[in-house]
């Protein structure tokens, strides 16, 4: 069976995933109101999702224009690659986002003392959502173009050269640094000092290449696209584990009871981080890690 491979060499596939996050974080400041309206006004995220789509599009031709067609009978299409394919689509679709839900066994388990869950239950709050700019940015059009720019293009042409190992670590310093763009709007339109707003860009570029590299794990280990892309939406609606909340609450048998419920997301997470990616669940004979 005919397919392709990436046959670029390494300071290519360097210099290709450079151009992608450029391309990506370049596309939301070219309109001429970027450096005046604020990122969350539903002006800016609009033309930004237009953006972001149109530069997803573009560089579909670029991944087949670097790929060499092959006649070896492990060679896989472009979109298999990039993680686009069906065979184990249901279990990627349930087990990555399982166990990512593993992970915030504490912070769900304060988002049901604080009374969040009953939210989940109201049709109201999902109809709000679907409706909102910010929601439907941070739930569905993040997570969707961020997964196939930082993950889906890149890994195929990182991994030839430098192995599954390594580009689960190389991958996601192009994710982390790409957002440090928002240091820019923190300091031109939050007014806020240059020192603080580089400290928390800085925290937050560390987080991202923290997730990133969980993202980029999930991809290879399951050769699915959508992994990654719903375990980023869940973790992009939880947010960064609120461990103040934790820490004040008055009851001392109930902060600890808290603090073990973090501990356990954690250890359990580890434990079934590799048997819940197996490849074999997800029928991946394309990347192995």
């Amino acid at each position: 069976m005919a397919g392709v491979v990436y046959e670029i060499d390494s300071w290519q596939s360097i210099l290709l995933c450079f151009l992608f996050a450029v391309l990506y974080v370049g596309s939301l400041y070219i309109w001429s109101d970027s450096g005046t309206k604020s990122r969350d006004h539903p002006d800016t995220i609009k033309r930004r999702f237009t953006s972001v789509t149109v530069v997803c599009i573009l560089v579909i031709p670029l991944m087949w224009f670097f790929s060499s067609s092959s006649t070896n009978v492990n060679a896989h299409s472009v979109f298999e690659w990039m993680g686009i394919r069906f065979n184990g689509i249901i279990t990627a679709l349930v087990i990555p986002l399982i166990l990512t839900m593993v992970l915030f066994i504490g912070p769900l388990t304060l988002h049901y003392m604080d009374g969040v869950f009953r939210l989940y239950l109201e049709p109201r709050y999902w109809i709000t959502s679907v409706k909102n700019t910010i929601w439907l940015r941070n739930h569905v059009v993040a997570p969707l173009s961020e997964e196939f720019i930082f993950r889906a293009c890149m890994l195929p042409l990182l991994v030839p050269h430098f192995g599954e190992g390594w580009s689960v670590f190389i991958c996601p310093l192009f994710f982390g640094v790409a957002h440090l763009h928002h240091m820019i709007e923190k300091i031109t339109q939050h007014k806020e000092d240059v020192k603080e707003a580089f400290q928390t860009s800085a925290f937050q570029m560390a987080y991202t290449t923290v997730f990133g590299a969980y993202s980029a794990f999930l991809f290879l280990r399951t050769g699915h696209f959508i992994a990654p892309v719903l375990a980023h939406a869940f973790c992009n609606h939880m947010g960064f584990p609120a461990f103040n909340e934790v820490l004040a609450y008055n009851d001392k048998t109930l902060r600890w009871r808290l603090i073990a419920a973090f501990v356990f997301g954690l250890v359990a997470w580890i434990y079934l981080l590799y048997p819940l990616t197996a490849p074999f669940l997800y029928s991946n004979d394309i990347y192995y890690v």
